[in-house]
């Protein structure tokens, strides 16, 4: 039941959990649009040396640091995660937005974004493959739009065809988290 989900800011203490609940994400959601070799066995090391040092790391000014946020259920299970990062130009990249699998179409993911467009100010921007209908559909439904086109790359130097969507700053939701 979506009210029996919390929304909180997550941290390093986090970092093996969402590693696995990315792994798990991935190959679900992705299966059939990237190669296999790119969701093969090496990939939830690879992601669990990456949420450490993603979440150990010292970004300096709060300006700088990226956000994590987590779905908790009851007895505090992980749900799905949304990390958001300050890029240079004064936009923020929603680099990763995962509910998990089993989960989805119960409103966790749009509870997410909601939290992750609300927790700054800037234009946010995110970047989905083109082949992820599922995805597309989820983020024009949630009021992006799309900005871009480009490329994505995957390990084992995989390329796919990707959409860029954006939210203008100055959004008010409505919403709480």
């Amino acid at each position: 039941m979506e009210s029996e989900i919390v929304i909180r800011v997550g941290g390093e203490a986090d970092a093996d959990a969402v590693a696995a609940l990315h792994a798990e994400s991935w190959r679900t959601a992705y299966a059939g649009l990237v190669p296999d070799e790119a969701l093969g066995d090496g990939m939830p090391a690879e992601r669990r040396e990456l949420w450490q040092i993603r979440l150990g790391a010292d970004y300096g000014e709060p300006a700088n640091t990226p956000t994590l946020l987590v779905a908790e259920g009851r007895g505090g299970d992980l749900l799905g995660f949304a990390y958001l990062v300050p890029e240079e130009d004064g936009r923020a990249l929603l680099d990763n937005l995962h509910v998990r699998p089993g989960r989805t179409g119960g409103g966790i993911g749009r509870r997410l974004l909601r939290a992750a467009l609300d927790s700054t100010p800037a234009p946010v921007r995110l970047e989905v493959l083109r082949a992820n209908v599922r995805a597309v559909a989820f983020y024009e439904r949630e009021g992006g739009v799309r900005t871009a086109e480009g490329t994505a790359a995957f390990p084992g130097g995989y390329t796919l065809p990707e959409y860029e969507y954006g939210w203008p700053a100055a959004r008010v939701s409505g919403r709480t988290p």
